[in-house]
């Protein structure tokens, strides 16, 4: 694929300035259609008993595939559901429909959708924990900003035609592999009481890996934000090359054992991802299959240093959740070792009686946050002083989830260093470890500034949002083959 010239020209800002016209236009009609939708679906049902909600999930994205330094595929995505729910006060359905902006399009699929809807739901079983839309009182004074909000986010992204060339610029030496995806991403709520939530924010993220002619050896990176910044993406080819010029050492065998470890701020969110879905959430804990049962019954206790909080200030989620109500700001989950406050849905509270907090259906973090500690990052290497650099983590999981054991294997870009020097990269380890014991007493030192790792999946849209970790010196992590 032939590259565009960097030079700017008047033809490429006018190109930029019809691109950035054409998406405001493009913006509006999504919600003014969200909107419509909305007062169609509320006239419709008007003479029924039913209740209503409606959300959307929608994306306008560039996706861009490399392999050795080349283009090798790239696209533009414009999509969007709507999920649609009818309920009574013991009965409750959805559908999923397509979203394509238009009024008269969507209306049509969206009408058929109401009247399976209407014709399923008296034959469903009863659910004694449906959660009805309900309006705020209006005397409270919050509740203007509870029943409706709009968060319209700015940004600056790289426009399709220039992603391969600014990529590509910095690694056409390298053996470079990766996917960028960036663009607009949507979230919309609105419901039968008179709830309405519009989000709306440009974000990319490029995930990407450089390999060494050794079969397995490589290391990973990732960037992400709401505004391209070139220094930013330089800087973080340089440190990966740095760590590739480690690789062609030879690689040392580690033999099983318990081993002084440094987790990088990605291992660390490689790490807090199975931690964020091991039962934070009031439905986890009453049901018994929680890995954080004994902490939150007092019952044990984690290393003071050792926070996590849900955290939307750094985040680029929406704060409402699934039944339009709006999670605070800032939350703290588990503060200096101890148990603070789980998860708690809508549903969960009905259930448990438990006052909600505004947690998604599923109950787990949407915006974690590790808090940082005080080990300064040119001290890593000294503190860890014998054992293991882990830059990457994968195929977590519970060992056993109600004790709190975790496993995975180490991945990209592993090292083992000697006197605080890093000697060889490593074969891949298996490790089998207790969170109350690493986080516990194991758990040294956290680094004095948060990394973040962003979410990078894309299996149905474009993922929003990511973790906000520090590095972690753990003593006598459990490697087990």
């Amino acid at each position: 694929m032939t590259l565009l010239s960097s030079e700017p020209n008047a033809s490429a800002s006018a190109k930029a300035a019809s691109d950035s016209g054409n998406s405001r236009r493009q913006n509006s009609r999504y919600e003014d259609t969200f909107n419509r939708l909305t007062e169609a679906v509320g006239d419709r049902l008007s003479s029924s008993e039913h209740h209503f909600s409606l959300s959307l999930a929608a994306e306008d994205s560039q996706f861009t595939r490399f392999n050795r330094a080349k283009v090798r595929q790239t696209g533009q995505v414009r999509d969007g559901q709507l999920q649609l729910t009818l309920m009574t006060n013991d009965q409750t359905t959805t559908a999923h429909v397509p979203f394509v902006g238009e009024f008269e399009t969507d209306w049509a699929v969206t009408e058929q959708a109401i009247a399976v809807l209407q014709k399923d739901l008296p034959h469903l079983p009863v659910d004694p924990y449906v959660v009805l839309p309900e309006a705020l009182p209006e005397v409270l004074p919050e509740a203007a900003d509870q029943g409706r909000s709009r968060e319209v986010r700015s940004g600056k992204l790289l426009s399709a035609t220039t992603v391969a060339e600014t990529v590509l610029a910095p690694v056409q030496s390298l053996d470079f592999s990766g996917l960028y995806a960036g663009g607009l991403s949507y979230r919309a709520y609105s419901d039968s009481a008179g709830k309405r939530h519009w989000f709306e924010a440009p974000s990319f993220t490029l995930d990407y890996s450089l390999f060494r002619t050794r079969p397995g050896q490589a290391v990973k990176g990732t960037l992400a934000g709401h505004q391209w910044n070139p220094a930013d993406y330089r800087e973080n080819i340089s440190t990966s090359q740095q760590q590739l010029a480690l690789l062609e050492r030879p690689v040392q065998t580690i033999a099983k054992g318990d081993y002084r470890t440094y987790l990088a701020p990605t291992a660390v969110a490689n790490l807090m991802e199975t931690v964020a879905y091991g039962g934070l959430g009031e439905a986890s804990l009453r049901q018994r299959r929680s890995a954080f049962s004994k902490l939150e019954q007092g019952e044990a206790t984690l290393s003071e240093q050792f926070s996590l909080e849900e955290n939307f200030q750094q985040a680029g989620v929406p704060r409402f959740n699934q039944n339009g109500a709006i999670a605070p700001v800032l939350m703290p989950v588990i503060c200096q070792g101890r148990w603070m406050s789980a998860l708690v849905n809508d549903r969960s509270a009905k259930e448990y009686g438990k006052p909600s907090n505004a947690a998604n259906s599923g109950e787990y973090l949407r915006a974690p946050a590790v808090a940082a500690g005080q080990l300064s990052e040119d001290q890593i290497l000294t503190q860890l002083g014998t054992g293991l650099y882990l830059s990457n983590l994968h195929y977590l999981n519970w060992s056993d989830l109600t004790a709190g054991r975790i496993t995975g294997m180490t991945r990209y870009a592993c090292f083992w260093v000697e006197n605080g020097e890093m000697v060889a990269p490593i074969e891949n380890l298996r490790f089998d470890d207790n969170l109350y014991r690493f986080l516990g007493e194991g758990l040294m030192a956290l680094t004095d500034r948060q990394t973040f790792s962003p979410a990078v999946d894309t299996y149905e849209r474009r993922s929003l949002g990511g973790m906000w970790t520090p590095g972690m010196l753990i003593d006598q992590f459990r490697y087990t083959l």
